[in-house]
């Protein structure tokens, strides 16, 4: 994956790991972070395939997290009394976020979201083996019990679902079950 995707990669996996933390214990740590890094990677190769894409977000910047935080109610323990967010909360994009919240809940879809990455411009060697995110075991399971939640991710998965549904060529019957 490019670096210049990493800061994006990086903010929205933790965003994702404070408002859905992983259970106790630093392999349950290590293991949430893989899946939520491995999502956020997907997503954002998906969200910027192209070089341009890419240079856009450099150039304006992903957004925050203040919409994802209004329908979470995540982050407001990372507020300082001066009322700034820590710096990392500005490289949270919205949309990454949104998508890694699918691919988690749905292996099915991760799956194939990882099969499209090859159509991109960052290809396939930058996200590895994403295993842990298509075919999670039981242990990856228990280590993130809350980010592998299809009905606690559904609030934020479902804010850019159908824009994922619509570019993978996905109709609404594929995808995590009662959800469109």
């Amino acid at each position: 994956m490019p670096s210049d995707l990493s800061p994006v990669i990086a903010a929205s996996a933790r965003w994702l790991l404070s408002a859905f933390p992983p259970a106790e214990g630093p392999l349950d740590d290590a293991l949430a972070e893989a899946q939520a890094r491995h999502a956020a990677t997907i997503a954002a190769a998906l969200r910027y395939p192209t070089a341009l894409d890419t240079e856009l977000l450099m150039l304006l910047g992903p957004g925050g997290c203040a919409g994802l935080d209004a329908v979470t109610g995540a982050g407001a323990g990372d507020r300082p009394r001066a009322g700034l967010a820590p710096a990392w909360r500005t490289q949270v994009d919205e949309v990454v976020v949104s998508w890694a919240a699918c691919l988690l809940a749905d292996p099915d879809l991760a799956a194939l979201a990882a099969a499209c990455l090859g159509a991109t411009h960052h290809g396939t060697d930058g996200v590895g083996d994403a295993r842990r995110l298509t075919v999670p075991s039981p242990r990856d399971h228990r280590a993130a019990p809350l980010l592998r939640h299809p009905d606690l991710l559904g609030p934020v998965a479902d804010l850019h679902r159908q824009t994922l549904l619509g570019l993978l060529h996905v109709g609404p019957a594929v995808g995590s079950p009662g959800r469109t």
